[in-house]
């Protein structure tokens, strides 16, 4: 099943040229994807921002503002669509480098519809999970917040695999209190499991 919907996605066609605007934005409809065409990167920008979901097909070659300005941009403005390069036949030195600032993929003109298609549900799919372990992230976070310290010594303790017993005496605190911590921990997170609590730990340090 796929990850993203119609509803919550849209695929970006940023192209100087109309004619391939225009038929990738045909052919996206036809599948029925949500598809937004623009002749010209800054047009483009002014439509986007960090809450925008989905890809952007992005010619590397444009007049004014090119595709690897555009990709520069994004990344300033914290816009993280993934990006699929398009460029013609001689520009695959170029492509590459877009890949190097982030880009997910590109194609050489001409190219198959059905590939394009095809990297386009891929890079809307990459969209939807990274969106997806962002609001896990945010979640945990509100979750470890409700720990007051001395829960949140006791928790990074557990999370180290020490036994109760040394968690009281490193913390200078009865066994009892130890225990009362971590029944509150798992009040709390919703879970006592070490595993769950260790990956929550973990995904805090990351997304901070």
């Amino acid at each position: 099943m796929d990850h993203y919907s119609e509803s919550d996605a849209t695929v970006f066609v940023v192209d100087d040229d109309h004619a391939v605007r225009e038929s990738i934005c045909d052919l996206m409809r036809a599948h029925g994807l949500s598809v937004r065409g623009f002749s010209d990167a800054w047009t483009f920008l002014e439509a986007v921002d960090e809450q925008s979901r989905g890809c952007v097909v992005l010619d590397v070659r444009m007049p004014g503002l090119s595709g690897l300005g555009l990709q520069k941009a994004l990344n300033a403005r914290g816009v993280e669509l993934p990006v699929i390069i398009v460029t013609g036949h001689g520009d695959a030195e170029t492509a590459i480098t877009a890949m190097k600032h982030g880009a997910v993929d590109f194609l050489c003109k001409p190219f198959r519809g059905a590939e394009l298609l095809r990297k386009v549900r891929e890079a809307l799919d990459e969209d939807a999970e990274r969106r997806e372990s962002q609001r896990r992230r945010v979640l945990i976070r509100e979750r470890l917040a409700r720990l007051n310290p001395g829960e949140r010594a006791v928790l990074e303790a557990v999370v180290e695999g020490k036994p109760n017993k040394v968690i009281a005496r490193e913390l200078h605190v009865s066994l009892s209190t130890v225990e009362a911590r971590r029944r509150r921990i798992r009040e709390k997170l919703g879970t006592g499991n070490l595993s769950v609590l260790v990956r929550m730990v973990d995904s805090e340090r990351v997304g901070g």
